[in-house]
């Protein structure tokens, strides 16, 4: 098993699997993405790809923005490189299909980043153009890894709390939590409507970039 890749959502997994490629999702809960990025290594992967969704801390990542970066920060200041070989492959197979990346760093943290001021604070603090729950998980696990990701919240849009319990542990939508939540603050609806598609256009755009990526072998 050459590349394996670490995913927060189902449906990030799907796009995977239809290249081939062997997919895990975690959920987006950051300890459960350590241990599957464990047993990914365990089982044979020769190097992660953490693929999927993010949220820009750069007020210029836009929604859209496809992620390639050259490194994974911690917030305890560690810095891991991407693999340089993977990442090049992967850049110019994007650059052949007309499409665009960007290549600043990317932040792991253990937990959601969901307000405005908390995303800025974290762009002032590590300058990294968007945050996610699993690219730390692989770059620690040991061996080669990769990042490719997708913008889905912009740095001036705050996560309603509805959002941060829609997922089980494999990655799959709950409505049941989620209306729940709405009714007990129906004012959130508009926010998590806008959110909803913001992640189905970010799922759209990371199907394309998929094409870029080496099959399983």
């Amino acid at each position: 098993m050459a590349l394996a890749a670490l995913v927060g959502l189902a449906a990030e997994a799907r796009i995977l699997r239809r290249r081939g490629i062997r997919a895990e999702a975690c959920g987006a809960d950051a300890s459960r993405a350590s241990a599957i990025a464990a047993r990914l290594r365990a089982a044979g992967a020769d190097a992660i790809l953490s693929f999927g969704i993010a949220g820009a801390l750069a007020p210029d990542a836009a929604p859209g923005a496809i992620l390639l970066p050259r490194r994974v920060v911690g917030e305890a200041g560690e810095v891991f490189a991407a693999d340089a070989a993977l990442r090049n492959g992967i850049a110019r197979a994007l650059a052949a299909s007309g499409l665009s990346f960007d290549e600043r760093d990317l932040l792991g943290r253990d937990k959601v980043t969901a307000s405005v001021e908390e995303k800025a604070a974290l762009f002032r603090r590590t300058g990294a153009a968007a945050v996610d729950l699993e690219s730390h998980a692989a770059a620690r696990s040991g061996g080669r890894f990769i990042v490719l990701r997708v913008v889905a919240d912009p740095a001036d849009f705050a996560l309603p709390a509805a959002a941060l319990v829609g997922l089980d542990r494999d990655g799959n939508a709950t409505p049941l939590p989620v209306l729940g939540a709405l009714l007990g603050a129906p004012a959130q609806l508009p926010d998590l409507v806008r959110l909803a598609l913001l992640t189905r256009r970010a799922l759209r755009i990371l199907s394309r970039t998929a094409s870029a990526l080496p099959g399983s072998t």
